[in-house]
């Protein structure tokens, strides 16, 4: 049995206009120990979809189909009390913005302790020694120093180490991290994703990477899920999606590398812009920016074909299978 199972996840808003979907027919499963990216464009639903797992849907979200199984349990259908108990304890999330995650007005100790006293019985004195341990695993020079120290007195990368501590205080079985890396420099968002990957794999510790950077991905993740515009559209062994990319979606992301452009050339770029979720197109929501058009991308919503290892979400891919396996047939 897989750690995490995601079955037909569909999650809506509810709007003056009516209900809108911002997730629809999601599926994966994420096994013990295992890293997952989840890549997209802004607008794709990666957020979502994490925040989901946590049921931490704001109104006027909810979830209004599927489940969410850990451990075989849905987690959409627990009372706030059995949540309280999951969340931070065996699912941890790292947000994007340690400045937005930190309290600014209480120390880094005291955020730790108050963490640890909210899910053990634990006294004021054990649960500073495990916050100390804690800095010392995400590398923090002098941590008995540090945990005295209020946010706005660490720099950006060492905020960033502290929320991963927090993230790892109850040794949970799950990490969602939301863009970890997004407000650190190059160099520093290399240090923190090496700085996770390491810890997952001492601690056996599954990892949910939410990013817009297939790079990222190639080097952290051992499966990846391509989303647009609410729904799954490619997903499979990270290796094999970047090696051979299936969706003309993910392609462009591909091409969109800075490495991938011809040196003093203009980088590409994938025409237009995510749908809005009121106005996704009928069909394939990829259609409007699609180079592989047909006419059945703008009438039909594309069902998913196998190839190789992954799932892709396309007509293309669909017909090219067909034609593969024509001559066989004959």
């Amino acid at each position: 049995m897989p750690l995490l199972e995601v079955r037909n996840l569909e999650v809506s808003f509810g709007l003056r206009s009516g209900d809108v979907k911002a997730l629809r027919n999601v599926n994966f499963t994420l096994d013990r120990g295992e890293r997952l990216g989840l890549v997209g464009e802004s607008g794709a639903g990666k957020s979502v979809l994490g925040f989901s797992i946590l049921n931490l849907i704001s109104k006027p979200g909810r979830i209004s189909d599927g489940q969410i199984l850990f451990e075989g349990k849905d987690l959409a259908d627990m009372s706030p009390e059995e949540l309280r108990n999951i969340r931070g304890n065996r699912i941890s999330m790292i947000f994007q913005d340690p400045m937005m995650t930190l309290n600014p007005v209480l120390t880094i100790g005291q955020q730790m302790v108050e963490c640890l006293q909210a899910h053990r019985n634990i006294s004021n004195e054990n649960a500073r020694t495990i916050a100390v341990q804690k800095l010392q695993q995400v590398q923090i020079p002098s941590p008995e120093t540090r945990i005295d120290q209020y946010p706005h007195e660490l720099s950006g990368g060492m905020r960033q180490r502290v929320v991963i501590a927090i993230g790892l205080l109850m040794d949970p079985d799950i990490i969602i991290a939301d863009e970890p890396t997004t407000a650190l420099d190059v160099t520093i968002q290399a240090e923190i994703m090496e700085l996770m990957v390491e810890l997952c794999e001492r601690n056996n510790v599954a990892l949910i990477l939410i990013t817009h950077d297939l790079g990222v991905v190639s080097q952290v993740t051992q499966k990846a899920i391509v989303m647009y515009a609410g729904r799954i559209i490619e997903q499979g062994p990270t290796r094999e999606i970047i090696n051979d990319a299936q969706h003309p979606y993910t392609q462009g992301l591909m091409n969109a590398l800075p490495q991938m452009a011809i040196p003093g050339q203009r980088l590409n770029q994938i025409r237009g812009s995510m749908p809005s979720l009121q106005k996704i197109p009928t069909g394939c929501a990829f259609n409007p920016r699609c180079d592989y058009l047909r006419d059945a991308c703008t009438k039909q919503l594309p069902g998913y074909t196998v190839s190789g290892n992954c799932k892709v979400a396309c007509h293309m891919v669909a017909e090219l299978k067909q034609a593969e396996q024509a001559p066989h047939e004959a």
